[in-house]
Protein backbone atom coordinates (compact mmCIF):
# COMPACT_ATOMS: atom_id res chain seq x y z
CA UNK A 1 0.00 0.00 0.00
CA UNK A 2 2.97 2.57 1.11
CA UNK A 3 4.43 1.53 -1.88
CA UNK A 4 1.85 2.59 -4.32
CA UNK A 5 0.86 5.54 -2.61
CA UNK A 6 4.73 6.62 -3.03
CA UNK A 7 4.15 5.56 -7.28
CA UNK A 8 1.49 7.97 -6.91
CA UNK A 9 2.95 11.11 -5.25
CA UNK A 10 5.56 10.84 -7.33
CA UNK A 11 3.74 10.73 -10.52
CA UNK A 12 2.11 13.87 -9.21
CA UNK A 13 5.19 15.40 -8.78
CA UNK A 14 6.55 14.88 -12.32
CA UNK A 15 3.30 16.20 -13.65
CA UNK A 16 3.80 19.36 -12.22
CA UNK A 17 7.42 20.21 -12.79
CA UNK A 18 6.36 19.15 -16.61
CA UNK A 19 3.68 21.58 -16.22
CA UNK A 20 6.19 24.14 -14.73
CA UNK A 21 8.48 23.32 -17.52
CA UNK A 22 5.95 24.16 -20.22
CA UNK A 23 5.15 27.22 -18.64
CA UNK A 24 8.58 28.80 -18.60
CA UNK A 25 8.95 27.66 -22.04
CA UNK A 26 5.62 29.32 -23.42
CA UNK A 27 6.60 32.58 -21.30
CA UNK A 28 10.83 32.40 -22.83
CA UNK A 29 8.94 32.52 -26.52
CA UNK A 30 6.98 35.52 -25.57
CA UNK A 31 9.48 37.54 -24.31
CA UNK A 32 10.48 40.22 -27.29
CA UNK A 33 13.94 41.25 -27.34
CA UNK A 34 14.37 45.39 -29.04
CA UNK A 35 16.85 48.00 -29.80
CA UNK A 36 14.93 51.58 -29.48
CA UNK A 37 17.11 54.28 -31.60
CA UNK A 38 16.18 58.02 -32.12
CA UNK A 39 16.72 60.40 -35.17
CA UNK A 40 16.64 63.61 -36.33
CA UNK A 41 16.64 65.20 -39.89
CA UNK A 42 16.69 68.90 -41.04
CA UNK A 43 15.95 70.56 -43.68
CA UNK A 44 16.05 74.11 -44.51
CA UNK A 45 13.78 76.14 -46.85
CA UNK A 46 12.48 79.70 -48.04
CA UNK A 47 8.98 80.62 -47.07
CA UNK A 48 6.32 81.22 -49.21
CA UNK A 49 3.68 82.80 -47.42
CA UNK A 50 3.70 86.45 -45.29
CA UNK A 51 1.42 87.81 -43.26
CA UNK A 52 1.61 91.58 -42.68
CA UNK A 53 0.05 92.92 -39.46
CA UNK A 54 -0.45 96.57 -39.87
CA UNK A 55 -2.71 99.00 -38.00
CA UNK A 56 -4.43 102.81 -38.13
CA UNK A 57 -4.51 104.25 -34.81
CA UNK A 58 -6.36 107.69 -34.17
CA UNK A 59 -7.55 110.05 -31.28
CA UNK A 60 -9.50 112.38 -30.66
CA UNK A 61 -11.30 113.93 -27.39
CA UNK A 62 -14.80 112.75 -28.97
CA UNK A 63 -14.77 109.02 -29.56
CA UNK A 64 -17.00 109.05 -32.92
CA UNK A 65 -15.21 111.54 -34.51
CA UNK A 66 -12.05 109.20 -33.46
CA UNK A 67 -14.10 106.19 -35.32
CA UNK A 68 -15.07 108.24 -38.01
CA UNK A 69 -11.30 109.03 -38.67
CA UNK A 70 -10.29 105.73 -38.33
CA UNK A 71 -12.52 104.19 -40.47
CA UNK A 72 -11.76 106.39 -43.60
CA UNK A 73 -8.02 105.78 -43.42
CA UNK A 74 -8.17 102.31 -43.31
CA UNK A 75 -10.79 102.46 -46.05
CA UNK A 76 -8.28 104.05 -48.20
CA UNK A 77 -5.41 101.58 -47.08
CA UNK A 78 -7.55 98.75 -48.28
CA UNK A 79 -8.49 100.20 -51.63
CA UNK A 80 -4.97 101.07 -51.94
CA UNK A 81 -3.73 97.73 -51.67
CA UNK A 82 -6.67 96.28 -53.80
CA UNK A 83 -5.99 98.76 -56.44
CA UNK A 84 -2.24 97.06 -56.11
CA UNK A 85 -3.30 93.46 -57.36
CA UNK A 86 -3.98 92.27 -53.57
CA UNK A 87 -6.83 90.00 -53.28
CA UNK A 88 -9.46 91.32 -51.03
CA UNK A 89 -9.81 87.91 -49.41
CA UNK A 90 -5.84 88.20 -48.09
CA UNK A 91 -6.83 91.17 -45.75
CA UNK A 92 -8.33 90.47 -42.93
CA UNK A 93 -9.12 92.89 -39.85
CA UNK A 94 -7.61 91.09 -36.53
CA UNK A 95 -8.43 93.71 -34.05
CA UNK A 96 -10.40 96.80 -33.46
CA UNK A 97 -10.04 98.53 -29.82
CA UNK A 98 -11.35 102.09 -28.18
CA UNK A 99 -9.24 102.83 -25.41
CA UNK A 100 -9.79 106.10 -23.09
CA UNK A 101 -6.10 108.62 -22.85
CA UNK A 102 -6.22 109.80 -19.13
CA UNK A 103 -4.47 113.21 -18.27
CA UNK A 104 -1.84 111.74 -15.68
CA UNK A 105 -1.74 115.12 -14.36
CA UNK A 106 -4.13 115.50 -12.85
CA UNK A 107 -3.62 112.00 -11.07
CA UNK A 108 -4.04 113.45 -7.59
CA UNK A 109 -7.59 114.87 -7.68
CA UNK A 110 -8.95 112.12 -10.14
CA UNK A 111 -8.40 111.13 -13.46
CA UNK A 112 -9.85 112.55 -16.42
CA UNK A 113 -10.39 111.34 -19.76
CA UNK A 114 -8.94 113.66 -22.37
CA UNK A 115 -9.38 111.32 -25.55
CA UNK A 116 -10.41 108.36 -26.71
CA UNK A 117 -7.77 106.42 -28.77
CA UNK A 118 -9.07 103.90 -31.67
CA UNK A 119 -6.60 101.25 -32.80
CA UNK A 120 -7.05 98.80 -36.14
CA UNK A 121 -5.60 96.41 -37.22
CA UNK A 122 -5.71 95.12 -40.39
CA UNK A 123 -3.66 91.60 -41.52
CA UNK A 124 -2.32 91.15 -45.28
CA UNK A 125 -1.45 87.45 -46.29
CA UNK A 126 0.58 86.93 -48.54
CA UNK A 127 1.34 84.39 -51.64
CA UNK A 128 4.10 86.24 -52.83
CA UNK A 129 6.38 87.15 -50.15
CA UNK A 130 8.78 89.42 -52.24
CA UNK A 131 5.78 91.49 -52.26
CA UNK A 132 6.13 92.35 -48.47
CA UNK A 133 8.20 95.93 -48.47
CA UNK A 134 5.58 96.81 -51.27
CA UNK A 135 2.37 96.20 -49.09
CA UNK A 136 4.16 98.06 -46.04
CA UNK A 137 5.23 101.24 -48.19
CA UNK A 138 1.57 101.29 -49.87
CA UNK A 139 -0.01 100.89 -46.46
CA UNK A 140 2.29 103.56 -44.84
CA UNK A 141 1.28 106.04 -48.03
CA UNK A 142 -2.39 105.33 -46.85
CA UNK A 143 -2.60 105.90 -43.75
CA UNK A 144 -0.91 103.21 -41.75
CA UNK A 145 0.79 104.74 -38.67
CA UNK A 146 1.46 101.23 -36.84
CA UNK A 147 3.22 98.48 -37.76
CA UNK A 148 2.84 95.26 -35.36
CA UNK A 149 4.23 92.49 -37.07
CA UNK A 150 6.17 90.56 -40.16
CA UNK A 151 5.47 86.71 -40.12
CA UNK A 152 7.11 84.52 -42.54
CA UNK A 153 5.74 80.86 -42.59
CA UNK A 154 4.95 77.61 -45.57
CA UNK A 155 2.66 76.97 -47.37
CA UNK A 156 1.18 73.29 -46.38
CA UNK A 157 2.25 72.15 -49.15
CA UNK A 158 5.72 73.34 -49.30
CA UNK A 159 6.13 72.65 -45.59
CA UNK A 160 4.92 68.90 -46.81
CA UNK A 161 7.66 68.68 -49.04
CA UNK A 162 10.34 69.20 -46.40
CA UNK A 163 9.05 68.01 -43.82
CA UNK A 164 8.97 64.44 -45.74
CA UNK A 165 13.01 64.88 -46.78
CA UNK A 166 13.42 65.93 -42.73
CA UNK A 167 11.60 62.23 -41.83
CA UNK A 168 13.87 60.41 -44.26
CA UNK A 169 16.57 61.62 -42.73
CA UNK A 170 15.49 60.81 -39.57
CA UNK A 171 14.65 57.43 -40.01
CA UNK A 172 18.39 56.52 -42.07
CA UNK A 173 19.91 58.44 -38.60
CA UNK A 174 17.74 56.24 -36.37
CA UNK A 175 18.25 52.98 -38.89
CA UNK A 176 21.66 53.32 -39.22
CA UNK A 177 22.35 53.54 -35.12
CA UNK A 178 20.04 50.33 -34.67
CA UNK A 179 22.18 48.53 -36.74
CA UNK A 180 25.30 49.29 -35.58
CA UNK A 181 24.08 48.46 -31.78
CA UNK A 182 22.97 44.94 -33.72
CA UNK A 183 26.57 44.12 -35.23
CA UNK A 184 28.09 45.19 -32.05
CA UNK A 185 25.80 42.83 -29.84
CA UNK A 186 26.12 40.02 -32.60
CA UNK A 187 22.10 39.80 -33.39
CA UNK A 188 19.99 41.22 -36.39
CA UNK A 189 17.09 43.35 -36.58
CA UNK A 190 13.81 41.13 -37.82
CA UNK A 191 11.41 43.90 -38.35
CA UNK A 192 10.43 47.25 -36.38
CA UNK A 193 7.39 46.72 -33.51
CA UNK A 194 6.57 50.55 -33.01
CA UNK A 195 7.47 53.68 -34.54
CA UNK A 196 6.87 57.62 -33.03
CA UNK A 197 7.38 60.39 -35.12
CA UNK A 198 7.53 64.17 -33.95
CA UNK A 199 9.20 67.57 -35.21
CA UNK A 200 7.92 70.94 -37.11
CA UNK A 201 8.94 74.30 -37.49
CA UNK A 202 9.40 77.86 -36.22
CA UNK A 203 8.32 80.45 -38.84
CA UNK A 204 10.70 83.97 -38.97
CA UNK A 205 8.90 86.81 -36.97
CA UNK A 206 9.67 90.33 -37.08
CA UNK A 207 7.79 92.49 -34.08
CA UNK A 208 7.25 95.64 -34.14
CA UNK A 209 9.71 96.55 -36.88
CA UNK A 210 9.89 100.22 -37.45
CA UNK A 211 7.76 102.52 -39.90
CA UNK A 212 8.79 105.69 -41.48
CA UNK A 213 6.56 107.99 -43.39
CA UNK A 214 9.82 108.30 -45.68
CA UNK A 215 8.19 105.53 -47.04
CA UNK A 216 5.34 107.37 -48.89
CA UNK A 217 8.32 109.18 -50.61
CA UNK A 218 8.88 106.58 -53.45
CA UNK A 219 11.92 104.54 -51.55
CA UNK A 220 11.04 101.32 -50.76
CA UNK A 221 11.62 98.95 -47.82
CA UNK A 222 13.77 95.89 -48.07
CA UNK A 223 12.65 93.19 -46.14
CA UNK A 224 14.18 90.16 -46.28
CA UNK A 225 12.06 86.12 -45.58
CA UNK A 226 15.11 84.06 -44.32
CA UNK A 227 14.76 80.71 -44.02
CA UNK A 228 12.92 78.09 -41.55
CA UNK A 229 14.36 74.76 -40.35
CA UNK A 230 11.78 71.73 -41.00
CA UNK A 231 13.20 69.41 -38.46
CA UNK A 232 11.94 65.67 -37.66
CA UNK A 233 12.22 63.58 -35.45
CA UNK A 234 12.00 59.52 -35.38
CA UNK A 235 11.92 56.95 -32.44
CA UNK A 236 11.89 53.37 -33.62
CA UNK A 237 11.75 50.56 -31.57
CA UNK A 238 13.14 47.46 -33.49
CA UNK A 239 12.70 43.16 -32.98
CA UNK A 240 16.02 41.69 -33.06
CA UNK A 241 16.97 37.89 -33.05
Amino acid sequence: MNARLSILIAAAVLLVVLAATGAVSAADTSIEHTITASGTGSVMGTPDRAQISLAVETENPDVRVAQAANAARMSTVMDALIAAGIPKDALKTTGYNIYPVYDDSKLLYGQKITAYRVTNTLTVTLHDVSRTGEVIDIGIANGINQANSIRFFLSDEQNQVLRTEALKEATDRAAADARTVASALGVSISSVKSVDIGGGYSPVIYQNYAVSEKSAGGSSTPIEAGDVTVTATVTVTYLIG
